[in-house]
């Protein structure tokens, strides 16, 4: 099942007129994915900035086009001579930040048409790299007979394990493909967290305010019309920090979310107004 159709089902099944997620999954992929409904899907944005964590399968020596086990093998090479220690040291090597080309079977639009379509046109294009950071990259399992390994990786957001599945492989001389995929974490959202689509009868909604990191500013009751109508006001006059340099949350005396907002030199500007 797409995201998309993920979202679909759980808007039928809870009868929301909005719904939208935070951060697409592969379709081979299972676990978390953030469905926010109707004044949440606001925040769908903040939840695509978040960090993820995956667990991951790969087996060496086979490669595919679109880098994992629904792809046509392009390539496949002798990895009996790959050890534990030579994956251990390739994963230390790809943690922290580098540049990550995405691959051609991604959803992102390049000169206004998806790379998927152009790659299913049989097409091979030039693409930017993408600044990437890998915080966690650990070697899970391994069996030598096989070549098969499980991998955890704790990332930041548009990383692609795919495509850092296949340049594990490179690093080994033997090439690699992903087989299955699963995310493990989504910001503040894990899998122990969430439920599965067949079984939604009774589930709990996370209030917004649980859905993010960015930091909290409680206004007085007296300015929040202000806000929801728009009327920008001065940091001081909110009581926001003056080390708060990011988006923040502006919530009611009650602890509801009236606004996602940021400063501006002297103003307060509104990037999402919540009504009740």
């Amino acid at each position: 099942m797409s995201s998309a159709s993920a979202v679909e089902h759980v808007k039928r099944r809870l009868g929301a007129k909005r719904a939208g997620h935070g951060g697409t999954l592969d379709p081979i992929a299972t676990g978390v994915l953030p469905i926010c409904l109707g004044e949440a899907t606001k925040l769908a944005q903040y939840l695509l900035a978040n960090d993820k964590a995956y667990e991951a399968d790969l087996v060496l020596g086979i490669e595919t086009d679109t880098l994992d086990r629904t792809g046509t093998v392009t390539r496949t090479c002798d990895a009996s001579h790959v050890t534990r220690d030579a994956i251990e040291a390739a994963l230390a090597a790809r943690r922290g930040e580098h540049d990550q080309l995405p691959p051609m079977y991604s959803a992102i639009k390049q000169g206004g048409v998806r790379l998927y379509e152009r790659a299913r046109a049989g097409e091979e294009i030039e693409r930017t790299p993408r600044r990437v950071r890998i915080d966690r990259l650990d070697l899970l399992d391994f069996n030598p007979a096989t070549a098969h390994l499980r991998i955890a990786i704790d990332c930041s957001k548009g990383t692609y394990v795919r495509s850092l599945v296949a340049d594990i492989g490179t690093d080994l001389g033997c090439g690699a493909h992903m087989t299955e995929l699963r995310r493990t974490r989504s910001g503040v959202f894990t899998l122990a967290e969430a439920h599965d689509l067949d079984r939604m009868d009774g589930v709990r909604l996370i209030p917004m305010t649980e859905a993010t990191r960015l930091p909290r500013v409680t206004v007085a009751a007296e300015y929040v019309p202000r806000i929801r109508s728009g009327l920008q006001l001065a940091p001081e006059v909110l009581s926001v920090p003056a080390d708060v340099y990011e988006r923040f949350l502006l919530l009611d005396p009650a602890g509801e979310l009236v606004s996602v907002a940021h400063v501006e030199g002297n103003k307060v500007l509104y990037d999402r107004v919540f009504v009740p």
